[in-house]
């Protein structure tokens, strides 16, 4: 597959590159500096963009490519504009990294939502808005706990939001599970137009 890796340069967009050429499929990985990209691989294409600068984004993405964002931050506004741009590039599919406890999973995490809002303030608007771009567009969620630099759990496992647990903020989930979950809705979409949750077993 032709695959696209927006924010390569972080730790889960490196994770998600690193992991899709592992699979087999062709990467381009957008970063705004190429430098932070630590990759090779003769199936990996590295490419400047920035979500502020549309344009940069729809130079990188056809129609038919898949785009999977590892997109984060803390300064509130970046992830809305990046769902808009890659939104606007028209892919074929979109499959995006949110946090769960934010928007359509706030309900279902109880009462670690409370404290994603003490920690992440007026980022999770923007957490929100994105989400709702991308599910409007068809596109597939991921709402992730903790994240941990761990490796890849071998019991994992992915679910709806009808089968989602209460927010352990003691438990986490490794960004290498997380990838691979989102890797595996890329290859054999599951949950298109929806919030996916990546779970590791306790």
């Amino acid at each position: 597959m032709n695959l696209i890796v927006l924010a390569a340069s972080g730790r889960t967009g490196l994770t998600l590159a690193r992991l899709a050429l592992e699979r087999g499929h062709t990467v381009t990985a957008i970063a705004r500096d190429l430098r932070k990209i630590s990759l090779d691989h003769p199936n990996l294409r590295k490419v400047a963009g920035d979500v502020s600068d549309p344009a940069s984004i729809a130079a990188a993405v056809d129609t038919d490519s898949v785009v999977l964002s590892g997109l984060g931050t803390d300064v509130a506004g970046v992830l809305f504009d990046g769902a808009k741009a890659v939104i606007a590039a028209e892919p074929k599919r979109i499959i995006w990294l949110g946090a769960y406890g934010t928007g359509a999973s706030a309900e279902a995490a109880g009462e670690g939502a409370a404290v994603l809002w003490k920690l992440m303030g007026d980022r999770i608007p923007d957490k929100i808005a994105a989400d709702n771009a991308v599910l409007a567009a068809g596109g597939t969620v991921f709402h992730a706990g903790v994240l941990s630099d761990g490796p890849e759990s071998p019991g994992r496992r992915t679910v709806g939001l009808d089968a989602a647990p209460p927010f352990d903020l003691g438990a986490a989930v490794s960004r290498e599970t997380v990838a691979a979950a989102m890797l595996d809705e890329a290859e054999n979409p599951r949950f298109p137009g929806v919030i996916a949750l990546p779970l590791a077993p306790r």
